[in-house]
Formats: structure tokens, sequence, C-alpha cells
């Protein structure tokens, strides 16, 4: 065997080894967040909001997660987002705009919100633990992603409906 074989062969089985070490140590520092996906997760609107997940909210990076149209951020995840949940019909539960979208919130969990979209099919959720991360700041950095969904309808107030 030439010695520039030997030379090659070596320095082919380090590269190999350094690129094998980095995709373990990868793997190791990136679990993935357990969570469960909405019953419409495959919905191709879904898919078009999964790959549209901006990197960070709120300062806080994007996780792997282990269900589809799914996000999480943050180390533990104080933000998670499922697309493809059930579309919310009429409520007198507190509904917020922010860039566009509508939300209704649930704060009967409070210091953990969550946070539905409201006229748009399929709906989004997106639970924030507000000790972590605000919630408007949440919403408004999910904008673009969530804005691709059909918009069916709007939030309206008792001025809207009686006047």
């Amino acid at each position: 065997m030439s010695r520039t074989f030997r030379s090659a062969s070596r320095i082919g089985s380090a590269v190999i080894a350094t690129a094998a070490s980095v995709v373990l140590l990868t793997a190791c520092n990136s679990a993935s967040v357990p969570m469960e996906p909405a019953p419409d997760a495959a919905a191709p609107e879904c898919a078009e909001v999964s790959v549209r997940l901006p990197s960070t909210v709120d300062g806080l990076e994007l996780r792997l997660t282990n269900a589809q149209a799914t996000g999480a951020w943050g180390t533990p995840a104080g933000v998670l987002l499922r697309c493809g949940v059930p579309t919310p019909g009429p409520t007198s539960e507190q509904c917020v705009s922010l860039s566009g979208i509508d939300w209704i919130v649930d704060d009967s969990q409070a210091p953990t919100y969550r946070f539905t979209s409201y006229g748009r099919t399929p709906a989004v959720e997106v639970v924030v633990d507000s000790d972590v991360a605000s919630g408007t700041t949440v919403l408004v950095d999910l904008d673009d992603a969530v804005s691709r969904l059909p918009k069916t309808g709007a939030c309206v107030g008792a001025d809207d409906v009686l006047g």
C-alpha cells in the first residue's frame, strides 16, 4: 500500500469520525419536546404554517418536537404551538387582534395562557408561560406563519352586534 493512500485513508477516517461525533453530540443536545398533534395536523395549511415557524419567538430558540404541525421554543419549552386544533365558533371569551390575526385568550391557567386563532381554518393554538415569554410578543413573532391560514371570520364586539 502506498504512503499517499494510507495518509488519505487516515484523513478520511478522521473526517468520518469527527462528523459522527458532531452528529452524536447534536442529537444528545437536541432532545425533542414531546407533544400531541392536533386533530387536523395533517391539513396542508398546517404544513404551510410549519415551514414558516420562526427560529425564535421573544428571544426563545425553536426546538425539535415529536409531533406533526407543532412548534416549541425555549429550554425548557415556554412556548408551544399546535396547528389543526378545532376551529372555535362564536364565543363570549376575550378576543384580541394582533397584526391582523384574531386570538381567543384563555387565562384560566394563569400564568400560562392559551391563545387560539379565531376566524382561521384550521386553527392554531399557542400556549405561553408568561413567566418565560410575553404572549403579545410571541403572537406578533408568529404572525407570518399564522397569517398563511385562510381567513374565514373575525372577532366582533358588542358594538358590532348591537350597533
